[in-house]
């Protein structure tokens, strides 16, 4: 038949093309606003929120995986009947975007001070508007169904009047206040960074080791440092209160090399006796554990560079110079002075901004802080009672907790002009200082109109920590924030964990009483083949939309998706790819298949309650078992294991097994089991791919359209639900006897090279009564799939003295040797066969030997084993009994 031919009986072509289905199904859920939530008033709601990508750039294969377990969760929950909404949106992304207009700025010779604020943003939301749409069409081809009718962004309005609402509550409660401290500071961008925003590096670096003479002339001190450039802001050297080295020099003073200025030694328990010298130079400017230090001992702060990372003038002589050019300099000064006693080699982690690699300087600024200790302990109280969230796995609790008992005050403020910008406005007059939810225009307290708001905007991670309820409408009390908050599940990796995670259920708690989603699905990294993380650098990064190019959208979600666990990275293979690419046309051929056999056949003609053959009964319970147990594992999140499942159910069961099996009704003259066959396959193909749609969405859509169904799309199909009646122990029985006496004749033939077109004699000894009316019943089967010339079955069967044979559980197969084999190679098969059985007897004794197990394992566990013991014993007994006959 020509697939001309073939495509006008099945309506399908012989193969399956991804691009043109993507392209139309994806339209036709769009134009169809199947994904709109709802819908559904009367139903249980189910949300879950996108963790906003940033407008930066493409999505990456990580997100991929992260949009792709959503998706899976969602569609899902959409069948079964849920009202679900999948929440999109992106993130703003401050200096991640700030720093790309940047640099396509300068490579126009223009820098955004040239363009003033205002035209500059207008730069960005170009940017933002070009790179949304790209992500819009992302999404698009990996299948993502997602309300689009509720996007929502960072900067929209909605959410910067939350960010206003918010800011100005927790100032007023005192949560949020204006200091001076040791912050991260990128001196490339010239704005504090958070901590997520710094990535370290292992460098290989110095340890200086210095003299500090004693001002009397009585001795010196030696420290240590690995930036000596600062030096120049030391204001005191600190050793332990009990070191007793140093209990005399204490409260005596230093004369700082180079700079001449006197600095005291102080105690403080900070210091590690044990460590190096017992004595640390302290610069409260350029140190975080040094500022507060020199808190507890009043000590001045000097800062010795600017914001660009160039020496102030506050560094003497060394005014003017680069921060690494000071470091060459004043290290040979230091050592023309003698001062500098060794320097070693050392590796250390160093702080490098994530944006524009720049080492990153602890220094010390005046910014924007949340007051954190008061939140971290309402979300500690929380989680304690167990009225907080949910980590998948559960480990990740463990490092959540560890992070926010010991949370420090959070940096919010940014030197930026990309963002939600701080609402707080400066008394020119006075220096009052205004937080308020309007502009400001005139000063409460002296009444002038000389204002000026704050130049800064706030950190990206502030307004996404409030993603899940103000995307949702608040601080209004909306229907939509009624109905789907809180959220079910935030699906996120496990490195955010501290950066928004913690964020998120911090605020909501303080906003909305209530913690933002029920569980956190914490995924790991993508990793290349070789499990090195992926990267510019090394050229291993992998774009989800060259995967979908070469193999389809749903090659990539499947591989994707069901090579994760929860919480462990995993690697991607191109190899896995194309297996999953190879899957989905086992899937698009069995459809085809049954296709051509359901000609004229509609959804009202399916009628599963008559008269079913073995094969029928066992698709049905296989069906049923497989439905209930991938419900379970996607509720659990276990999807690697749904994905063994259902590639097992779909590739061994019904493609391999009952499809071949169906033939025989379907290809014969018995009118009733053809239809009843029809029936089955109908029925069980259309549930297989409502189980795989979630997965795979475009070709399940395709096929599912073709076959006999009810309703417009398979994405609100009713998703299979397990039923008791399907359950039938009796067929599944005796389809694994006989999928075992096929297996074992097929594995003789391959083993003697005979050809499945060779009919062969065969013989069938049944252990009982029972084993033998089964085979009897289908006996058809055995003949058909074993290619038999004769077939004989019974109880007290003459078995033939040369003979192939196998053992299986409860009967013997005997192939007549003539024409077939070498007796030799039989009794040496029988023999390895033998050692086999032989291992497996003497590991479940000595399973059942440990004490151990036996006082631990479940009752039914310790029956299987002595199940399995039994049946082992009996098969090796005969095995020992044909090769005693081959030898006689």
């Amino acid at each position: 038949m020509t697939d001309q031919e073939n495509q006008a009986t099945t309506g399908m072509p012989t193969t399956y093309d991804p691009k043109s289905a993507e392209k139309k199904w994806y339209k036709y859920w769009i134009d169809g606003q199947y994904f709109k939530a709802g819908q559904k008033p009367e139903a249980e709601p189910y949300t879950i929120v996108i963790p906003p990508p940033n407008v930066t750039g493409m999505l990456h294969i990580g997100h991929a995986l992260d949009f792709t377990l959503q998706d899976i969760l969602i569609r899902t929950k959409r069948m079964q009947g849920y009202d679900a909404l999948w929440l999109p949106g992106s993130d703003h992304a401050g200096i991640a975007t700030q720093t790309k207009v940047e640099q396509k700025l300068r490579e126009q010779n223009i820098s955004r001070h040239d363009l003033g604020r205002e035209k500059f943003l207008e730069k960005v939301w170009e940017w933002k508007d070009q790179y949304a749409e790209t992500i819009h069409e992302q999404w698009a081809k990996m299948g993502f169904s997602l309300d689009y009718s509720r996007e929502r962004f960072t900067l929209d309005e909605g959410l910067s009047k939350a960010v206003r609402e918010v800011f100005v509550k927790f100032y007023e409660k005192g949560l949020i206040y204006r200091g001076k401290k040791i912050i991260n500071w990128d001196p490339a961008a010239r704005t504090a960074l958070s901590d997520i925003e710094v990535e370290y590096k292992e460098v290989n670096g110095h340890l200086y080791h210095l003299q500090y003479p004693l001002k009397d002339g009585s001795g010196h001190i030696t420290v240590a440092t690995t930036r000596p450039e600062t030096m120049l802001g030391d204001t005191a050297v600190a050793v332990h209160p009990k070191d007793e080295r140093y209990k005399d020099m204490i409260g005596k003073m230093l004369v700082l090399p180079i700079v001449g200025r006197e600095i005291p030694i102080i105690a403080d328990e900070y210091v590690e006796r044990e460590f190096g010298s017992g004595a640390v130079k302290i610069t409260p400017a350029h140190d975080p554990n040094d500022f507060e230090v020199g808190l507890r001992h009043d000590l001045p702060q000097i800062i010795v560079m600017d914001e660009t990372g160039t020496m102030n003038d506050q560094a003497a002589k060394y005014e003017g110079m680069d921060r690494a050019d000071c470091r060459k300099q004043i290290v040979q000064d230091l050592k023309d002075l003698g001062v500098l006693i060794k320097i070693e080699d050392h590796v250390h982690q160093v702080g490098h901004s994530e944006r524009t690699g720049a080492v990153v300087e602890p220094y010390l600024s005046t910014q924007w802080f949340v007051k954190m200790q008061p939140l971290a302990e309402r979300a500690i109280e929380a989680q304690k009672a167990g009225k907080g969230v949910r980590f998948v796995p559960d480990r990740f609790e463990k490092t959540y907790l560890n992070w926010i008992e010991n949370v420090r005050d959070w940096c919010i403020s940014r030197q930026l002009w990309w963002g939600h910008r701080i609402p707080a406005w400066y008394c020119e007059s006075c220096g009052e200082i205004h937080v308020a939810h309007e502009d400001v225009t005139q000063c409460s307290k002296c009444g002038s109109t000389e204002l000026t708001q704050d130049n800064d905007v706030l950190d990206t991670w502030f307004s996404s920590a409030l993603w899940p309820f103000s995307t949702l409408g608040w601080p209004e009390q909306t229907a939509d924030l009624e109905r789907y908050y809180p959220t079910n599940v935030l699906v996120t990796g496990y490195d955010i964990i501290y950066f928004w995670v913690a964020r998120m259920i911090f605020t909501a708690l303080e906003f909305t009483g209530e913690i933002p989603f029920k569980d956190v699905l914490m995924h790991g990294l993508v990793r290349d083949s070789e499990g090195r993380k992926m990267s510019k650098s090394l050229g291993n990064g992998v774009d989800p939309l060259d995967v979908i190019e070469q193999y389809g959208a749903d090659a990539m979600r499947y591989m994707i998706s069901t090579s994760s666990t929860p919480g462990q990275d995993l690697r991607f293979r191109w190899e896995r790819v194309e297996q999953a690419r190879n899957f989905a046309n086992k899937i698009w051929n069995a459809s085809r298949f049954a296709l051509m056999n359901l000609e004229g056949f509609t959804y009202d003609d399916i009628d599963i309650s008559g008269e079913l053959s073995t094969a029928d009964r066992w698709i049905l319970h296989r069906l049923n078992e497989t439905s209930r147990d991938i419900t379970r594992l996607i509720d659990a999140y276990e999807f690697g294991e749904t994905g063994r499942l259902l590639y097992n159910f779909i590739w061994d069961d019904l493609c391999d097994w009952y499809i071949e099996f169906a033939k025989l009704s379907l290809y014969g003259d018995n009118v009733s089991a053809k239809k009843t066959t029809q029936s089955v396959l109908s029925y069980v193909l259309d549930r297989t791919l409502r189980m795989i749609h979630p997965f795979m969405p475009f070709i399940s859509e395709e096929i599912w359209q073709h076959l006999p169904h009810e309703g417009e799309t398979i994405t609100l199909a009713a998703w299979p639900e397990y039923d008791p009646a399907f359950e039938d122990a009796e067929a599944a029985a005796e389809m694994s006897l006989l999928m075992d006496a096929i297996r074992a004749v097929r594995n003789i033939r391959a083993e003697v090279n005979v050809p499945m077109s060779k009919k062969i004699e065969l013989m069938l000894k049944a252990g009982d009564e029972q084993v033998l009316q089964i085979v009897n019943r289908n006996e058809v089967y055995v003949q058909r799939f074993c290619n038999t010339s004769s077939f004989t079955a019974g109880l007290d069967l003459t078995t033939p003295d040369k003979a192939m044979t196998a053992v299986i559980t409860g009967a013997e197969l005997y192939l007549p040797l003539a024409g077939l084999i070498d007796i030799d190679q039989e009794i040496a098969r029988l023999e390895k066969e033998l050692q086999h059985l032989n291992s497996e007897v003497q590991r479940v004794e000595k399973k059942l030997a440990n004490e151990g197990f036996v006082a631990k394992a479940p009752a039914k566990v310790i029956e299987e084993e002595k199940a399995k013991m039994a049946d082992y014993s009996d098969k090796r007994s005969k095995v020992i009994a044909r090769i005693e006959e081959l030898r006689g």
